[in-house]
């Protein structure tokens, strides 16, 4: 078979696939860096391709100023493909690449209660709320076999998974369209101590203008949304660096708190 070249966006898709799989470290990025949007989703879409696994979920990321001017967007995507249960109080085992980049990061998580209309590309914020049935609290659990990925930039993150490796799914939120939870202070904590804190009400239009991002964003890849999907709206509070062995928790607001114990990833056997 025929050799790709090593900036062929499925042979960059592959390589981090197979540092995924082995739980290994990526020493640098395998291959050219992505130079734009395109680029950098058509290797995501490669990599999803390639591990088969079922995508039960989106995270969406911020991309701050002077990139997200530079790039035209303040929010990136990529798939979650694991989830993983907690009531308050509970902690569950959550695993990370070990010589690769690793966070915990507190979020709310909105459910996809009903499929975007076929066809429709721009979604106002109530078109978006209307579209989900639920919003519970949780962790989502930000690795990569690649240290350095947040460092390289957004299009680096989104190639890879945009960075995620699980979810860990909390408590709904009653009430959630009248609950005002964008403005509840939700503080990250490692290993008991308070290293972030922040509200959702903080990124543009809220965690609901995450939503609006993706149905927007998958309705241009032509990618097909799910009832039951997740989408992990956002790192409330900042991305903290942790590792195998630490404990992360997200308060939110003194009425759920959430929390997993970061464990090594271990090499795929299947």
């Amino acid at each position: 078979m025929e050799e790709l070249p090593i900036g062929d966006p499925a042979d960059i898709a592959g390589r981090f696939l197979a540092a995924r799989r082995a739980a290994a470290p990526l020493a640098d990025y395998p291959g050219c860096q992505p130079v734009d949007l395109t680029e950098a989703y058509r290797i995501q879409d490669h990599a999803i391709a390639g591990w088969g696994h079922e995508v039960i979920g989106w995270k969406v990321g911020r991309v701050l100023p002077p990139l997200s001017d530079t790039l035209g967007t303040e929010r990136l995507a990529g798939p979650i493909f694991a989830a993983t249960g907690a009531a308050t109080g509970e902690a569950v085992a959550m695993p990370v690449f070990s010589g690769g980049f690793a966070a915990g990061e507190a979020e709310f998580l909105l459910r996809i209660g009903a499929v975007p209309p076929a066809g429709q590309t721009r979604f106002s914020l109530d078109e978006a709320a209307a579209l989900i049935d639920a919003v519970h609290v949780g962790i989502e659990i930000a690795s990569s076999p690649l240290a350095t990925i947040n460092a390289l930039g957004p299009l680096v993150v989104i190639s890879d998974f945009g960075n995620n490796n699980g979810l860990v799914i909390g408590p709904a939120v009653p009430d959630w369209r009248t609950s005002g939870f964008e403005q509840w202070d939700v503080t990250t904590l490692i290993d008991g101590m308070a290293v972030g804190r922040g509200q959702a009400a903080a990124f543009p239009d809220g965690a609901i203008g995450s939503a609006r991002f993706l149905f927007e964003l998958m309705a241009v890849r032509g990618i097909a949304l799910r009832p039951g999907q997740w989408i992990s709206s956002g790192a409330i509070g900042g991305v903290h660096d942790a590792r195998a062995g630490q404990r992360v928790e997200a308060d939110f607001g003194g009425r759920f708190s959430v929390a997993c114990d970061l464990i090594e990833a271990q090499p795929d056997r299947a």
